[in-house]
């Protein structure tokens, strides 16, 4: 996932890219977001894409850094929210190897580290530091590796969506694949995708000098993962892991 694939996905990005706004239906990170929020603070959306999450932040805080890879996302936000006068938009690649940024009080990261490569992650989570004043405080929220392998052995054993019919990788597509798994790496749609491990997020947070305060499950609904899921299918439901987070040092 570089710069050019979210450049090309920007205009279909209400219908493409999965709604983690509209399907927290538990308002879990919204609640996390208010905890944080104050009138006299500023806050950084990483990642922000077409804005989804600037009705929830520019109410809230007194400036919002609007930032992300793709030039078209950030013109559809900002066209789409011309009433926040207190969003300012940036492109900004939180993988490059330098950057330059004014730190904030506040982050949110929604489902933006998402790179297959380990170099462009690595920085990321660095960036996340660059990005918050000692004492900021994140919330991130990434997916599941436990809910995507769950998902799986569901799909597998019940069946659901026909999965048996599917035909296996073979070739370089079925090296790729296992290479990748090794590393949390699994296919959306065809495009190898990071998922994590709780305790992988926690580790990697520590690494760059932040304090977790708590890692919960964000839980959707079975029509997130299947087209056709089984009316006995009820809990535990697919999630996203959401961190909330201080940096200390």
């Amino acid at each position: 996932m570089d710069r050019k694939y979210w450049e090309t996905i920007a205009p279909k990005y209400e219908t493409e890219i999965f709604d983690v706004l509209r399907n927290d239906t538990s308002g879990i990170i919204v609640a996390a977001i208010e905890q944080m929020a104050s009138r006299k603070k500023t806050v950084i959306d990483i990642g922000c894409a077409v804005g989804k999450w600037i009705p929830v932040l520019a109410p809230k805080f007194k400036q919002v850094i609007a930032a992300d890879i793709s030039a078209i996302n950030l013109r559809i936000a900002k066209e789409k929210y011309q009433q926040y006068d207190n969003v300012e938009y940036t492109r900004m690649d939180m993988s490059a190897d330098d950057l330059t940024v004014t730190p904030c009080d506040t982050a949110i990261c929604i489902n933006a580290i998402l790179t297959d490569s380990l170099e462009k992650r690595i920085n990321f989570f660095q960036s996340l530091s660059i990005c918050l004043n000692k004492g900021g405080k994140l919330v991130l929220v990434v997916p599941s590796l436990e809910s995507k392998l769950y998902t799986n052995i569901i799909a597998n054993r019940w069946n659901v969506d026909d999965e048996k019919g599917d035909k296996p990788p073979e070739g370089k597509k079925a090296i790729r694949q296992i290479r990748n798994i090794k590393q949390g790496v699994t296919d959306i749609d065809d495009v190898p995708t990071k998922h994590y491990l709780k305790e992988e997020l926690e580790l990697l947070l520590t690494l760059e000098g932040f304090k977790v305060d708590r890692v919960e499950k964000i839980n959707y609904g079975w029509n997130t993962e299947f087209h056709k899921p089984p009316k006995w299918l009820k809990g535990p439901h697919p999630w996203d892991w959401m961190c909330t987070a201080k940096k200390t040092s």
